[in-house]
């Protein structure tokens, strides 16, 4: 059940199958727009997600970003009375695609490119094979670890969820701040229910990695929406290698790899760029004028 607006819910999972079925049809490859990533942060403290009906296969998304009241529409634009209540009353909208960006514009709205929300989009068979200098780096870091450790892979099953848990456990136990910790550790507990698919790595018998993450853009790009290893100062190379194999455990349909934003972070920006994107999926913001 989902209120009708300005009455707002919380996503449950009982709402998947209606949304999904929406989300599926969703062809502009943003990564905030799947069910799974509205479910998962309905909880996250930096973004609080919670969901209105505001017509027929139509809703809105409202939360938090950056301590700022935000909202999403990743289907329809409503009318503008609508859209000017949203606006008063959550200020920013966020994730907009850039043909929905023309349209807001043309409504009179302050309309702007965002490049820290940018997602990094990068060839399938490029990240599988590594091929060329521009790799040089990367294939060099995977053959040490490879040389070096015995890593064994496999599908992430209900019977390992537990040894996923505990890298994710070790990943954070070595990090100041949180980050996506409680939405990942939840992606690990539900995937079956949100239908997400991914892979685990160990050495020696023992968990040290995990790749997880689900379809989108009607099936043309594969979404990477959580790769966590235990110690990458004890197993070196452990994120080129997991990197390239769970990409080349993907069916050939997928023409692109998305790997999400870097949320302004130079660090983050800098590693992504170093794997060569093929382009980004643009977003914009919007807000009133004056």
């Amino acid at each position: 059940m989902i209120t009708d607006y300005p009455e707002f819910c919380e996503i449950t999972l009982d709402q998947r199958p209606a949304l999904h079925a929406l989300f599926q049809r969703y062809d502009r490859g943003l990564s905030e727009m799947t069910f799974s990533n509205m479910f998962l942060y309905r909880h996250n403290d930096q973004h609080d997600h919670r969901i209105a009906r505001i017509g027929e296969d139509n809703y809105v998304f409202v939360g938090r970003d950056r301590e700022q009241p935000v909202f999403m529409l990743p289907f329809e634009l409503p009318e503008k009375k609508l859209l000017d209540e949203l606006f008063s009353k959550f200020h920013q909208l966020k994730a907009i695609a850039p043909d929905q960006a023309q349209q807001i514009a043309s409504r009179g709205y302050h309309v702007w490119e965002n490049r820290d929300d940018f997602d990094y989009l990068y060839s399938r068979q490029a990240l599988a094979e590594l091929r060329g200098n521009k790799y040089h780096s990367k294939k060099n870091l995977v053959n040490k670890f490879v040389n070096t450790f015995e890593a064994a892979g496999r599908a992430l099953l209900p019977e390992f969820r537990h040894d996923a848990l505990h890298v994710l456990d070790a990943w954070s136990a070595a990090r100041d701040i949180s980050g996506d910790y409680s939405a990942a550790r939840e992606a690990v507990e539900k995937a079956e229910e949100l239908r997400l698919c991914g892979w685990i790595y160990y050495i020696d018998k023992g968990p040290v990695a995990f790749a997880m993450g689900e379809e989108i853009n009607r099936g043309r790009t594969f979404l990477v929406k959580f790769e966590k290893a235990v110690s990458p100062d004890t197993f070196k190379g452990i994120y080129q290698f997991v990197n390239q194999t769970f990409v080349n455990l993907l069916p050939e349909k997928y023409e692109t790899v998305n790997r999400e934003q870097d949320l302004g972070d130079p660090g983050l920006r800098q590693a992504k760029m170093s794997y060569k994107p093929v382009g980004f999926v643009k977003k914009f913001r919007a807000e009133m004028n004056g």
